[in-house]
C-alpha cells in the first residue's frame, strides 16, 4: 500500500511537471510537437479565386507539420454576412477582416479575444512595428482598449514608380522631400519631359485614384488623430486642413506640363492604362504614384530595379514624420481552443505568407519576413518602407461611409479635375455625410 502511494505521488508529480512544461511552451510550439494533431480550425474570409489558392498554399506547411486542418471558407459577401453569423452564434474560429472597422464593431460588442491574452506581447513587439500594433488597438466591450487582431497581408500606396536607367541618364536624383519632388518636376518640364502620369477613370468608381492622392497628402500635413477625425466626418472637407491638401495636390495635377496629356486627360484616362507611358522611350512620363498592385498593368518582360523601381512618396511637414497609406487584412480570433490559438499564433509569423509573397501582389507586415521571399524586389522595398513608417493608415475613402467614400468623395475629386471650383467641391462632398 505504501509503495502504491509513493507511486501515485510520483505519477502526480510527473503529471504536474509535464503540465507545467507544456504551459512554458507557446501554443504554436505545442502544435509543432504534434499535440493537436487531428484537430480542425475553421477560418472564414473574403479570399476567393487566386487569393484563396495563394492562402491555402501558404498554410500547407503548417498543416503538414502540425496535423491541424485549417478549413478555409471563402466568401465574396464576407463583409455583409460575418456580423450576422457571429451574432447568431455561428462564428468561425478565425476570420480575416479586410477592413478594420468591421472587426472594431465586433470587438466593441465583446465577440473578439484580446490578442495580448493569447500571444506573447514580447513576440508581438518583436515582429510588428509600433505602427501596426497601434492600428490593431480597438475599443473593447468595457470601453477599454484591446488588441483586436493581428495584421497579415497588406498593400502600400505611398510610393512612386520610375525608371532608374532613364533617370540616371538624365542625371535625376530621387527626391527626399516634397519640395524636392516639385522642383524635380519643374526641372523635367524644362528638360522637355513630362513628370507625371495620372489617370482616374475606373467606370462607376472613377475618381478613386484622386482620393488616394489627397489621403496621402493629408497624412503628411495633419496628425494621425486629425486624419482619423477626417475619415469619421468630424473634420470636414470644408476645412483649412483639407483645403490646404487640395492646394498641394493641385500644384502637381494642374500645373501646365506636369501631367501626361494635360489636366483634361486625367478624368478620361483609365487608371491601369495611365501607367503605360512611363515605359515609352519617347514622349512618355517620368513618375507614377500608385499602389503596389499596379505592376499587374506593366508591360511584360520588365526587370524590377532595372526597368522600374520605387521611391517613398516624400513627407511634407517634418513634424508628421514618414507616414504610409495603404490597406491590409487583420485576423481576429473568436475562441480559445488550443489548436485555434496555435493556428492564430502561426499567422503572426511571416512564414504564414511566404508562398503568397512569392506570387506577387502581397506584402507582409512581419519583421521576420525575408526580402528574398518576394517575387518582385520592389515589393520587398515597399514592405520595408511600411515597416519603417511611424504611422500607417488605411485608405480614407474605404473608411468613410459609402455615401461619402465611394460617393461624393469620388465624384467631388473628379469634378475638381474637370474644372469645378474648390468651394463647390468641398461643399458637395460634405453633403454625403
Amino acid at each position: 500500500m505504501k509503495k502504491l502511494s509513493v507511486l501515485l505521488v510520483f505519477v502526480m508529480l510527473v503529471s504536474v511537471f509535464c503540465a507545467a512544461a507544456a504551459q512554458e511552451k507557446s501554443y504554436l510550439e505545442r502544435a509543432y510537437d504534434g499535440e493537436f494533431k487531428g484537430t480542425q480550425v475553421i477560418f472564414d474570409g473574403p479570399f476567393v479565386d487566386n487569393d484563396q489558392v495563394f492562402f491555402e498554399e501558404s498554410i500547407k506547411p503548417f498543416e503538414e507539420a502540425t496535423g491541424i486542418d485549417i478549413v478555409y471558407v471563402g466568401n465574396k459577401d464576407f463583409e455583409s454576412t460575418i456580423q450576422m453569423r457571429v451574432e447568431g452564434g455561428n462564428a468561425p474560429d478565425i476570420a480575416d477582416f479586410p477592413q478594420p472597422g468591421l472587426l472594431g464593431n465586433l470587438a466593441k460588442k465583446g465577440y473578439m479575444i484580446d490578442v495580448r491574452n493569447v500571444i506573447s506581447e514580447d513576440w508581438l513587439k518583436e515582429n510588428y512595428s509600433e505602427a501596426w500594433l497601434d492600428l490593431a488597438m480597438m475599443e473593447g466591450p468595457d470601453g477599454e482598449p484591446m488588441m483586436a487582431g493581428i495584421w497579415a497581408r497588406n498593400n502600400g500606396k505611398s510610393q512612386v514608380y520610375y525608371r532608374p536607367d532613364v533617370w540616371a541618364e538624365a542625371g535625376y536624383e530621387v527626391p527626399t522631400t516634397w519640395d524636392e519632388m516639385v522642383a524635380l518636376s519643374k526641372q523635367m518640364v524644362e528638360d522637355g519631359e513630362t513628370p507625371w502620369c495620372i489617370g482616374i477613370e475606373s467606370g462607376s468608381a472613377t475618381g478613386w485614384p484622386a482620393t488616394d492622392w489627397l489621403e496621402d497628402i493629408m497624412l503628411r500635413t495633419v496628425s494621425p488623430e486629425q486624419y482619423d477625425a477626417w475619415t469619421r466626418g468630424e473634420l470636414k472637407f470644408d476645412s483649412p486642413e483639407v483645403r490646404r491638401a487640395i492646394d498641394i495636390m493641385s500644384e502637381i495635377w494642374f500645373t501646365d506640363g506636369f501631367v501626361y496629356g494635360g489636366r483634361e486627360a486625367i478624368a478620361t484616362t483609365n487608371f491601369g492604362e495611365s501607367v503605360k507611358p512611363l515605359f515609352y522611350d519617347v514622349d512618355g512620363c517620368m513618375m507614377h504614384r500608385m499602389g503596389n498592385f499596379i505592376t499587374a498593368y506593366f508591360p511584360e518582360g520588365l526587370v524590377p530595379e532595372k526597368d522600374y523601381d520605387v521611391f517613398y512618396l516624400p513627407p511634407i511637414d517634418e513634424e508628421f514624420g514618414k507616414p504610409y497609406l495603404g490597406g491590409g487584412d487583420i485576423y481576429g480570433v473568436f475562441n480559445e481552443k488550443p489548436e485555434v490559438l496555435a493556428a492564430f499564433e502561426f499567422f503572426s509569423h511571416g512564414e504564414s505568407l511566404k508562398f503568397w509573397l512569392g506570387q506577387g501582389g502581397a506584402l507582409s507586415p512581419h519583421n521576420d519576413a525575408d526580402a528574398s521571399w518576394y517575387k518582385d524586389p520592389t515589393e520587398a522595398k515597399i514592405a520595408e518602407f511600411i515597416q519603417n513608417a511611424n504611422t500607417f493608415r488605411f485608405d480614407g475613402s474605404d473608411l468613410m461611409p459609402s455615401s461619402v467614400g465611394a460617393g461624393t468623395f469620388w465624384k467631388g475629386m473628379t469634378d475638381l479635375v474637370t474644372g469645378a471650383d474648390v468651394d463647390t467641391v468641398v461643399t458637395e462632398i460634405d453633403k454625403g455625410w
